[in-house]
């Protein structure tokens, strides 16, 4: 347990008030808190800020994704635990990966962690939210790759189509009028263009399917997070691009990921 004595609020205080504001695993963030602050005004003003709903990444500032420390700017998407698996799916498909694709990668969790386990594989990742670019570029520039602004392949350079090995898409898939029954820390404090995916939540996802097949290589493989009731028509979706489906399920994470793979020929 992390010493609390060099603070004036103590760990039974920050406990106290977290657990009143609702955070169910109030023990482990008073610790967090504890660690980050640097003084007792950096603490108070972290932990009123927690108490009134700010995402405990945006608080710290950082989240943990896939064993890295991923820093996390206010109103930037926060990568979740769930989307470890679409990494490790990604890594099980091409573990041979040279150049590999972010696509709506907000903080650039996805592609950071998968160069890391590739080691030295050439990184491009993209988003149309210029917070979240920024964002992705104090995360991706550390590993040699490069972070573009624009909306999913007009983002990209052109240089890239039919060499890409690994396309990651961290689409929305929540349907519009879904989106108002998300925790308040997702749909007050995360931007609407990184949760909404319209009206079935698969908008952004025909999007990206469509046009994912000229981008990849012989080989190559797209992978995008969606809930569970939404695989069958995702699998329709890139099955009509061309790419031989594929989905996954992790019952542990409550997780599922639809892939789809150009044909070596």
């Amino acid at each position: 347990m992390f010493s609390s004595s060099r603070f004036s609020i103590d760990l039974p205080v920050l406990v106290g008030r977290l657990r009143a504001a609702g955070c169910v695993f109030a023990e482990d963030e008073a610790e967090l808190l504890l660690a980050a602050a640097r003084t007792d005004t950096e603490l108070a003003a972290m932990l009123d800020r927690r108490v009134e709903g700010h995402p405990l990444e945006h608080v710290l500032g950082w989240a943990e994704f896939c064993g890295l420390r991923i820093n996390v700017d206010p109103g930037v998407f926060v990568p979740r635990r769930r989307t470890e698996f679409l990494v490790r799916e990604a890594l099980a498909a091409r573990p041979d990966a040279a150049v590999v694709v972010d696509l709506c990668c907000g903080s650039g969790a996805v592609g950071a962690a998968l160069v890391a386990a590739l080691g030295g594989a050439e990184l491009h990742a993209a988003d149309v939210e210029p917070a979240a670019v920024r964002c992705a570029r104090r995360n991706v520039t550390g590993t040699g790759g490069l972070v573009h602004e624009g909306d999913l392949f007009a983002a990209l350079p052109g240089a890239l189509r039919g060499r890409v090995d690994l396309l990651a898409a961290n689409v929305p898939y929540v349907p519009t009028g879904e989106v108002g029954l998300l925790p308040a820390e997702a749909r007050v404090h995360e931007p609407l263009v990184a949760l909404d995916g319209g009206a079935d939540g698969l908008d952004v996802l025909r999007r990206v399917t469509a046009g994912a097949r000229q981008w990849l290589a012989p080989g190559g493989c797209l992978l995008f997070e969606t809930g569970e009731r939404q695989a069958a028509a995702a699998v329709e979706a890139v099955e009509r691009s061309g790419l031989v489906p594929h989905v996954a399920t992790s019952e542990e994470l409550y997780a599922t990921v639809v892939s789809g793979t150009r044909p070596p020929v």
